[in-house]
């Protein structure tokens, strides 16, 4: 039973990450960036229209969704706690409750984020005239925003990992799918590292950006994503380790330890400014 407490305390965890701790956050953190964004070209974008009324009008139903999320998420904990309780219990219902939880949690919200930004824009949004920004001249590179051990570690550790699967692939458990997690960790580490690499040397297409918010925005992409990678391939090798060891059970544990380190990495972006990086020798 330790392996099921064990993961009763992860699950409530991941509900406080990704329904409470994160929420808060992000309600702050839009709070915060909207006093520091230019009002006379905000006004100019968002012509007659009260933006501060209607961010906090956004801002609280997505405060009650996450509340709601969180009701759902303790109703779901006690009928686990119930459940993993039972002797003939199994894994598989849970994986995909959790998973699902996680998805409903962090996903939905995103979506509602993203839908609701693009029909307010669709209805109000006005091109700015055209007027010259004095843009900051400064090498940038992907190692001004993160350290070069990280970025060391994310590649070694997709290395391992497919060497761990090589490996299991001479002594086969009923089920295992080396080649397809392969596969998708390899297009995992391409997407991101296509993000970063956009976000790093692309061009910055918001006329409301600040170069702090836009430095911050690059900090937190490049991090996130190759924390991502690290967690990632972490948390996969350690799910066909336990297989190997035929220790089934903590799966649920590392399941919901894995969303919760997801959810703390979404946080990554909303917790507080990035410091600029220096600027390197031109």
């Amino acid at each position: 039973m330790l392996e099921a407490y064990a993961f009763l305390g992860a699950f409530t965890v991941q509900i406080l990450a990704t329904s409470i701790l994160y929420p808060t956050l992000f309600v702050r953190f839009v709070r915060a960036r909207t006093v520091s964004l230019p009002g006379e070209r905000l006004a100019q974008m968002y012509p007659g229209v009260d933006v501060a009324r209607a961010q906090e009008r956004f801002l609280t139903r997505y405060s009650a969704l996450h509340a709601v999320i969180a009701v759902i998420g303790l109703l779901l904990l006690a009928w686990l706690f119930g459940y993993v309780r039972r002797a003939d219990w199994h894994d598989g219902p849970v994986k995909v409750l959790v998973t699902l939880y996680f998805f409903v949690a962090q996903v939905f919200p995103l979506a509602l984020i993203v839908w609701l930004g693009v029909q307010f824009n669709k209805d109000h949004k006005h091109s700015l005239p055209d007027t010259k920004r004095k843009a900051v001249l400064e090498r940038r590179g992907l190692f001004d925003f993160i350290s070069p051990f990280a970025v060391i570690v994310a590649v070694l550790g997709y290395f391992l990992f497919v060497a761990f699967m090589l490996y299991i692939r001479q002594h086969p458990f009923p089920g295992f799918a080396g080649v397809i997690a392969i596969f998708g960790v390899t297009m995992i580490y391409l997407v991101i590292a296509l993000v970063v690499y956009v976000m790093v040397y692309g061009r910055n297409r918001n006329p409301l950006d600040t170069h702090a918010g836009r430095m911050h925005g690059i900090g937190v992409a490049v991090k996130s994503g190759v924390y991502t990678c690290i967690v990632t391939v972490a948390y996969l090798s350690l799910n066909f380790a336990l297989r190997l060891l035929e220790l089934q059970r903590w799966e649920l544990f590392a399941l919901s330890a894995f969303f919760v380190v997801c959810a703390l990495l979404s946080s990554m972006g909303v917790i507080k400014p990035l410091r600029q990086p220096v600027p390197g020798p031109l």
